[in-house]
C-alpha cells in the first residue's frame, strides 16, 4: 500500500475516534490532543498495518493504548510516598489543618536532593519519576535495561541517605 492511499484510507475513517476521545477524557482540549497523537502514530507507524485488516479497530486499539499510557505516567506522577515513622497517623482518621509551608520546604529539599545528583543517576531517575517505563528510558538514553534498572535504583538510595540525614 502506497503512502498516499494509506492517508486517503485514514482521512475516511478517522471520524469515529473524535467522539471515542471525548467519552475517555470526558474534556474537549484534551480529546483533540488525543486526537491528533492517535493520527501521528498512525502516521508514523504506517508500515505496521496490514493491508486488508480493519483500519477502524487499528485506530481504536493505538487512541486506547495512548489514553491508558497517558493515565498511568498521569497516575504515577500523582504517587506520594510517606516514609514517616508515625503508623498511628495512618489507621487514626483525624481531622488535619494542611501546612503548605512545610510541604514546599519538603517538596525543595527533595527537588534540590534530585538535582544533586550525578548526572549518571539524575537523567534516568527523572525520565523514570516522569512515568516512563525502565525500556523506555534504556532505548531513550541508549543504555542497556539493566544498566538503566541499577542507576534508578543507586539514584533512590542516594536520595534516601540524603533526605534521611535532614
Amino acid at each position: 500500500m502506497t503512502a498516499v492511499e494509506f492517508n486517503q484510507m485514514l482521512t475516511n475513517n478517522t471520524e469515529f475516534l473524535k467522539p471515542f476521545a471525548i467519552t475517555l477524557t470526558r474534556d474537549n482540549e484534551q480529546a483533540k490532543d488525543l486526537f491528533q497523537e492517535t493520527l501521528y502514530r498512525a502516521l508514523a507507524n504506517r508500515e505496521k498495518y496490514n493491508t486488508g485488516t480493519n483500519i477502524k479497530a487499528w485506530l481504536y486499539t493505538i487512541m486506547r493504548n495512548i489514553f491508558i499510557n497517558n493515565y498511568r505516567r498521569k497516575a504515577k506522577q500523582n504517587t506520594i510516598f510517606d516514609t514517616t515513622p508515625n503508623e498511628f497517623l495512618i489507621s487514626n482518621y483525624q481531622g488535619a489543618v494542611a501546612n503548605d509551608a512545610v510541604a514546599t520546604i519538603n517538596i525543595k529539599e527533595v527537588q534540590a536532593a534530585i538535582h544533586g545528583l550525578p548526572e549518571i543517576f539524575k537523567n534516568p531517575f527523572l525520565l523514570y519519576f516522569d512515568g516512563f517505563k525502565y525500556h523506555e528510558i534504556a532505548d531513550m538514553l541508549g543504555e542497556p535495561l539493566g544498566t538503566i534498572k541499577s542507576r534508578i535504583h543507586f539514584a533512590r538510595k542516594l536520595l534516601k541517605a540524603q533526605l534521611d540525614r535532614h
